[in-house]
């Protein structure tokens, strides 16, 4: 599946700074991990932690997924608002969901820390508003289900929002919200664990895998067989090619990046922002000076179209931008297109969709992926071991 266009803002900047040999021989391991962007870089962490002995394959080279891609908005927030979220799930999981996103950052910005990661990890604040009227009543219901259930949350009026610079009607301001360069950090993150036993393959595409009593044998498109106990999915929305079950509607999303400011404009020091609109757009800044904004989702995920599409997207998202900010001018430096999934209720998918089998996905689907393979990296033992948890419970398959 071709995931992406152009080269994101992320790789220009990086360059490649990782790369690592394709598969040439049979082997074994206790677990397969398939995929080697963020997702696949947390749950090897997690396993390498445990003295397990982990093989990773990417079909791409590693971290040249979505993980490229991503704008890397870190939030408690997810894509379904608390208030409708405890409707559709229930209280227990619909707090515990946000809950757990937001000790995810905190999570996140440890291992940043161990690992000496130069990944720009930054603390922010969140604004979520409303550029219309008729999404104030809507945010008004949001807010009090946020102060009600323990979130640190202010309301922001009219006047409040222009003092930070933002054309809106009203918002939620969040205290627990981040950025930083996702593919500097899933590239840090691999090679910490590769150097602490982490066995990588890119440039490694699986083909087949086959079921022998208790192992399984997994078959790259090369021939080369790696024989396993059991294997991982952190393959995000290229999973849709080996689930049977429908669980994410894919869509083709848009992200642009401005020119460099001599200084970060005021708006952007502290904050992070995202709309009520449907799709919603969001917009935060670098540690270099740029802003970042996404959004214009489309129904679709045929990369041609998609492709087709970016040069409207950029008129019509930074006319966007300077409605909502216009003060500050945007010039557009970098483009790119990428695929974007949702699911019925905002949450990820994790653990075992046959419990028979010993094949594992974590599929953070959504706006908050990234805290939700945080999430799936503290279940992803459990999931092994056949033992409980909550998230194997909250984010089953078959829900």
């Amino acid at each position: 599946m071709d995931i992406r266009s152009n080269e994101p803002y992320w790789l220009i900047k990086n360059a490649l700074t990782n790369s690592y040999s394709s598969l040439k021989e049979d082997m074994s391991a206790e677990v397969l991990i398939v995929g080697g962007g963020i997702t696949g870089a947390l749950i090897a962490y997690k396993l390498i932690k445990e003295g397990k002995k982990v093989v990773l394959i990417d079909r791409r080279d590693v971290c040249n997924g979505s993980s490229a891609a991503s704008t890397a908005m870190l939030q408690y927030e997810i894509d379904a608002p608390l208030h409708e979220l405890i409707e559709q799930r229930g209280l227990t999981c619909a707090v515990a969901s946000y809950q757990n996103c937001e000790k995810a950052i905190f999570d996140l910005k440890k291992i940043v820390g161990e690992i000496k990661s130069d990944c720009q990890f930054e603390f922010k604040k969140s604004v979520y508003f409303s550029s219309t009227k008729k999404d104030v009543d809507f945010l008004e219901k949001e807010f009090e289900a946020r102060k009600q259930h323990g979130f640190k949350v202010k309301w922001l009026d009219k006047e409040k929002l222009q003092k930070l610079g933002l054309i809106a009607e009203a918002g939620i301001e969040s205290e627990s919200a981040a950025v930083m360069d996702t593919y500097k950090f899933a590239g840090d993150l691999l090679e910490y664990c590769s150097e602490k036993g982490l066995t990588i393959f890119d440039r490694t595409e699986l083909e087949s895998v086959k079921e022998e009593n208790e192992s399984l044998s997994a078959i790259t498109k090369s021939g080369f067989k790696i024989e396993v106990q059991h294997l991982v999915y952190c393959t995000g929305y290229e999973s849709v090619e080996t689930l049977k079950e429908d669980i994410v509607d894919l869509k083709s999303t848009y992200a642009l990046a401005s020119e460099a400011f001599r200084k970060i404009p005021k708006a952007f020091k502290d904050h992070i922002y995202w709309n009520t609109s449907e799709p919603y757009l969001y917009f935060r800044g670098t540690k270099d000076g740029r802003i970042i904004m996404g959004g214009g989702d489309e129904n679709f995920k045929n990369a041609k179209k998609r492709d087709a599409l970016l040069p409207k997207k950029e008129k019509n998202l930074t006319k966007a931008f300077n409605k909502c900010f216009p003060d500050i001018s945007f010039e557009l430096d970098y483009s790119w297109a990428g695929t974007f999934g949702e699911t019925k209720d905002g949450l990820p998918y994790l653990g075992k969709p046959d419990l028979d089998k010993n094949k594992h996905y974590v599929l953070g689907f959504g706006g908050n992926g990234i805290m939700f393979s945080v999430m799936g990296m503290d279940a992803i033992l459990n999931s092994l071991h056949k033992t409980p948890h909550p998230y194997l419970e909250y984010y089953k398959f078959g829900r």
